[in-house]
C-alpha cells in the first residue's frame, strides 16, 4: 500500500496528508504544548510544515515504514496520527493535535481509528506507546484506549539533543479498548467559603512554604529536608501519578476570592470502590485558626459517600496532634483504637489515633 485510505467513524476523518494542510500543520507546531512534547524543529518554519506535509508522510507510505493520516473534524485540520513500523509486528502509534480541536474527545476518536486499522489491516501485534513523561494528556488518552502503562523507561527519549525519561505502554489484539484501571477525578467542590480545587504548578511556592514550617515538620517528619520547588514540583507529579493509578486524589483548598494563594491540602487515599476510603490533610500556617481543615474536610467527606458511593471513611493522627485530632473529631469521625508506635513525628515514633464514620452515621448526622 502506498497510499492512505480514508478512515471515518462519521465524526473523525483519517486521510491522506494534502497541500491545504500545510497552514493547519504549521500552526499546530508554532504551539508552546506541542514544541514541548514533541520533536518539531524550533523555530518552526512553513517549509518544515510543507515538508512533513508533502514528502515526509508521503515517503513513509512508499517505503512502507511508517503510515500517518491527517485528522480531519468538521471539514478542518485537526491534527496528525502515524503508525511506525518496528519490526516482527510491533508498530508504535504517534499523535499530535492542532490547539482548536483539544478537549473534544476527536484525538481519541482519531486513535481508535488508527489502532482498529493496525491490528485489521496491518495485522499488528502489538501496538507501543511512548511518551516524555509528565505529558499527561497523551498518557490519558492512551489510558482511555485500553493501554496497559507498563512503567517508566530512563533517558529514552531524544528531544532536540536530550534524552529524557519515557512512560511506555502496550496495546493487544485481545485487548478491550477500555480503561484499565481507575483515573481518579479531582472535580470543583465548593465548601462554605472554600473552594477545593486541583493543584497547579504555580501553587509550588505556597506548598515549600508550608512543609518548611516547624509545625508542618513537627507532624510530617518524612518530608525532604531541605524541602524546596524542586521537592514541591516533585510532590505535585506524584499526586498526577497516584491520580492515574487510581490510589488517591487530592485537592487544593482556597478562597474563591484568591484563587493563587493555597490555604490547605485534602485527600482521599486507599480508596476500594464501595467501600471505604481514608482522608488526610494539612494545612498552611497562615490557615490555621479558621475552620479551614474542618470545612475542607467536611465537603470531602460529603464527596466520598454522596459521588464515590463508599460506605466508610476512616482518618487517623497522632495521639498528641490536638490541632488533626480536632479537625477529625469536628466531622463526626470517632475513635475506634490506638495503634501503639503507629506514626513517624518529629520526635521519634508515636501512637497513632484511628477514627472512622459509616455513611449511616452519616446519614444520622444530617451533614
Amino acid at each position: 500500500m502506498d497510499s492512505a485510505p480514508t478512515l471515518t467513524d462519521d465524526l473523525v476523518t483519517l486521510r491522506a496528508h494534502r497541500e491545504d494542510d500545510v497552514q493547519g500543520c504549521f500552526e499546530q507546531c508554532q504551539d508552546p504544548v506541542s514544541q514541548e512534547w514533541t520533536t518539531v524543529p524550533v523555530p518552526y518554519s512553513m517549509e518544515n510544515a510543507r515538508s512533513f506535509v508533502t514528502e515526509v508522510m508521503p515517503q513513509g507510505w512508499a517505503a512502507g515504514t511508517s503510515w500517518g493520516f491527517a485528522v480531519e473534524v468538521d471539514g478542518r485540520y485537526a491534527g496528525t496520527v502515524e503508525l511506525r513500523d518496528e519490526g516482527e509486528g510491533r508498530l508504535e502509534v504517534a499523535y499530535g493535535s492542532h490547539p482548536w480541536v483539544r478537549g473534544t474527545g476527536s484525538m481519541e476518536r482519531a486513535v481508535r481509528l488508527l489502532v482498529d486499522w493496525a491490528f485489521d489491516d496491518r495485522a499488528a501485534r502489538v501496538v507501543i506507546w511512548r511518551a516524555n513523561t509528565g505529558n499527561w494528556a497523551s498518557r490519558k488518552l492512551a489510558w482511555r484506549l485500553g493501554f496497559t502503562i507498563e512503567g517508566t523507561i530512563r533517558a529514552a527519549l531524544p528531544q532536540r539533543g536530550e534524552l529524557r525519561d519515557a512512560w511506555v505502554g502496550t496495546l493487544l489484539p485481545t485487548d478491550t479498548r477500555e480503561p484499565k484501571g481507575r483515573w481518579l477525578d479531582v472535580p470543583v467542590l465548593e465548601a462554605d467559603g472554600l473552594r477545593l480545587r486541583s493543584w497547579r504548578d504555580s501553587d509550588a511556592p505556597r506548598i515549600v512554604e508550608a512543609c518548611t514550617d516547624p509545625r508542618t515538620r513537627q507532624w510530617l517528619p518524612l518530608l525532604p529536608d531541605p524541602y524546596g520547588e524542586a521537592e514541591a514540583r516533585s510532590w505535585l507529579e506524584a499526586q498526577l501519578e497516584s491520580r492515574a493509578t487510581g490510589r488517591s486524589a487530592c485537592w487544593a483548598v482556597v478562597d474563591p476570592a484568591d484563587e493563587a494563594r493555597v490555604l490547605a491540602s485534602i485527600s482521599y487515599f486507599d480508596y476500594t470502590p464501595e467501600i471505604e476510603c481514608e482522608i488526610g490533610f494539612w494545612s498552611h500556617p497562615d490557615a490555621r485558626g479558621r475552620g479551614v481543615a474542618t470545612r475542607a474536610m467536611r465537603e470531602v467527606v460529603r464527596y466520598t459517600f454522596e459521588d464515590l458511593g463508599v460506605r466508610r471513611v476512616s482518618a487517623a493522627a497522632a495521639v498528641d496532634n490536638a490541632a488533626s485530632r480536632h479537625v477529625i473529631e469536628a466531622n463526626g469521625l470517632t475513635t475506634w483504637g490506638t495503634e501503639r508506635l503507629g506514626i513517624d513525628v518529629h520526635a521519634g515514633r508515636a501512637d497513632l489515633a484511628w477514627y472512622d464514620l459509616l455513611v449511616e452515621e452519616w446519614r444520622r448526622l444530617g451533614r
